[in-house]
């Protein structure tokens, strides 16, 4: 049974990892899981490691940085790891010890050293496995960052050992002082990798591109010996709400995912959890929820109550006004439009519209990702490489995927490169610096921005990733400082380097060059996190937001039945909000009948998405 997964079977303490694509409900799930391991008598800890958390959200109660007695539920505790804290925890961690023994000079030497662009990953590392080595629970629960990030997160250890093993120097900080971290990071992955300790939860959704995401994940997960223990799939369309031809085409889909799920993961135990005509907030909602998933007993709280129509309040479909405004179409040079929000909002799909949409206008279009699980090959159904490939059928469309291993060897081409003529004691220092964790990260970023200086296209649109990853993108030059070209290298080269993220933060920061566009679905979590990072954005780098998309918004004419009369109540409520909070001009995008894939359905989006002010 699913439930003898997470419970614990020895007095050693057990561990529980929920990942998945953003989105699905992997916040939902842990927390839920968290509240029936507590209720049992477990003293249960549950930390999140995404850098956009909203347990603080989900609980109804401000959690933060700082283990936090959940009300209401005796034995249950949280934390929200804080990347910024936690990277000063960190920095005094290794500080600390030879402060008393270097001087002024040397300290400063080691401060430079920890300003590295990896430090906060790192940093987050290190807390996370704080709690693995002495963490006093029965029970700690990770929620985790979406797929992408968390395998990053997991990968990162082997990279450290390598470096602490080959350089006295490091750009995490003084081999000498993380020697002693080294046995810490392995046991961490020992008990990762050990089945009975460690539970590895997927969470899902009955799409295909959730589908690709777990299965990418759980094959990379299986090469660091880390199994996964059960499924969840979430979001289940209720029989008795499919009532008319639009939800039942979808439900009809859904369950030809479903036979892909049962297929594709034929030896992962499952559950198969319904959608709910509400939003799960509340102890409550929580305890219905894995009263669900653990003791099997059905949930009817959220199915078809007895519901009268009332008006809706936020007519959406009257307005009709093209979506490509000025806000999107270039003027003066080229036009670029980035698209962000919370994982599993739709992003890609609606960069992917835009895309199809500003190319078929005549404009020769570019469309990037910078999301590490981006689907747009799913989306388009052909191949997307690193480099721009002309998508078939549209012959002024273009699209590519940065790959950040392919970026990190033309960066070391390009630096190595670039210091032929020093000393063979610099290009061995320089060769050790590009071999660190954090080398991978500044070439992407410097792939990222050498799309800014791309010549032929009018329009370049960029699908990033969850909004947590996309501000640490853009805030991490600000840390970088001498850094910058891993610090070794000529003052020249990285004033050159300097100089071009100045140029592309100063376009992205110019309205009449770039577009940031926040996506969200009506409901609360997706345009908290969007206004949040909103607000970051504009107080952090100074960029302004120029319009929000409301994705998934349900149609007029389809579900009129109860269930669905309460979810488009909470919609309207939602939409109304999200005029409020953001004042800037909105983009109502449908909901489809079948997932929005190849080139027919996107036109068919594009020509229903409509813009209102």
């Amino acid at each position: 049974m699913i439930k003898d997964v997470v419970v614990p079977k020895t007095k050693e303490v057990k561990f529980i990892f929920f990942s998945g694509k953003g989105g699905v409900g992997k916040s939902t799930m842990s927390c839920a899981t968290a509240v029936w391991l507590a209720q049992k008598g477990y003293k249960t800890l549950l930390v999140t490691t995404d850098p956009a958390p909203n347990l603080s959200d989900i609980f109804s109660q401000k959690i933060g940085h700082h283990i936090t007695p959940i009300h209401g539920i005796e034995n249950l505790h949280a934390i929200e790891i804080d990347p910024d804290e936690a990277s000063e925890e960190y920095r005094e961690r290794i500080i600390a010890p030879v402060r008393e023994i270097l001087d002024e000079k040397n300290i400063a030497v080691i401060k430079e050293q920890l300003s590295s662009p990896c430090v906060e990953e790192v940093a987050a590392f290190d807390k996370f496995i704080e709690f693995m080595d002495d963490p006093g629970y029965d029970v700690v629960i990770f929620d985790t960052a979406p797929t992408g990030h968390t395998i990053r997160l997991l990968e990162l250890p082997s990279g450290w050992t390598e470096t602490l093993a080959n350089s006295s120097s490091t750009c995490i900080g003084p081999g000498a002082s993380l020697q002693s971290a080294k046995a810490k990071y392995e046991k961490a992955i020992s008990y990762l990798q050990d089945h009975d300790r460690t539970s590895f939860v997927f969470v899902l959704k009955p799409e295909s591109a959730s589908v690709l995401e777990t299965a990418r994940s759980s094959r990379e997960l299986s090469k660091l010996g880390i199994q996964t223990s059960f499924l969840i799939v979430n979001g289940i369309l209720p029989d008795e709400a499919c009532t008319d031809d639009f939800f039942r085409t979808k439900k009809e889909a859904e369950k030809e995912i479903i036979k892909r799920i049962e297929a594709e993961f034929s030896e992962v135990p499952k559950t198969y959890y319904p959608l709910r005509d509400t939003e799960v907030t509340g102890i409550d909602l929580l305890r219905a929820v894995s009263d669900f998933v653990y003791e099997g007993r059905a949930d009817k709280s959220g199915i078809l109550t007895t519901e009268t129509t009332t008006p809706d309040a936020f007519d959406w479909m009257n307005n009709r006004e093209d979506f490509c405004s000025s806000l999107f179409a270039p003027a003066n040079g080229s036009r670029f439009v980035f698209f962000t929000g919370k994982g599993g909002v739709g992003k890609s799909t609606i960069a992917c519209t835009a895309s199809v949409t500003m190319a078929e206008k005549g404009y020769r279009t570019l469309i990037v990702t910078t999301d590490p699980a981006s689907h747009l090959h799913d989306i388009f159904g052909q191949k997307i490489g690193h480099e721009p490939t002309n998508i078939l059928g549209v012959p002024n469309l273009f699209a590519a995927r940065i790959d950040q291993r392919q970026a990190l060897e033309e960066y070391k081409e390009r630096i190595l490169d670039a210091v032929q003529e020093q000393s063979e004691e610099t290009r061995t220092s320089i060769e050790e610096d590009l071999n660190s964790p954090c080398a991978e990260e500044m070439a992407a970023f410097e792939k990222f921005m050498s799309y800014f200086e791309v010549t032929g296209y009018d329009v370049v649109i960029f699908d990033t990733a969850p909004t947590g990853h996309t501000l640490r993108l853009l805030e991490l030059p600000s840390d970088w400082k001498g850094f910058i070209d891993l610090g070794t290298l000529t003052k020249q080269t990285s004033g050159e380097t300097l100089g071009k993220y100045n140029a592309v933060i100063e376009k992205m920061r110019n309205a009449a060059k770039s577009s940031f566009v926040f996506v969200m679905y009506p409901e609360y979590t997706p345009i908290v996190e969007a206004w949040r990072a909103a607000e970051d954005l504009k107080k952090q780098v100074g960029i302004e937001t120029a319009m929000v998309a409301v994705n998934y918004l349900l149609p007029k004419d389809s579900g009129d039945n109860a269930f669905f009369r309460k979810r488009r109540r909470q919609q309207d409520k939602y939409l109304t909000d999200i005029r409020t909070r953001f004042n800037k001009p909105m983009l109502f995008v449908p909901l489809l009948d079948r997932e929005p894939k190849g080139l027919a359905t996107l036109r068919k989006l594009g020509r229903e998405m409509c813009r209102g002010n």
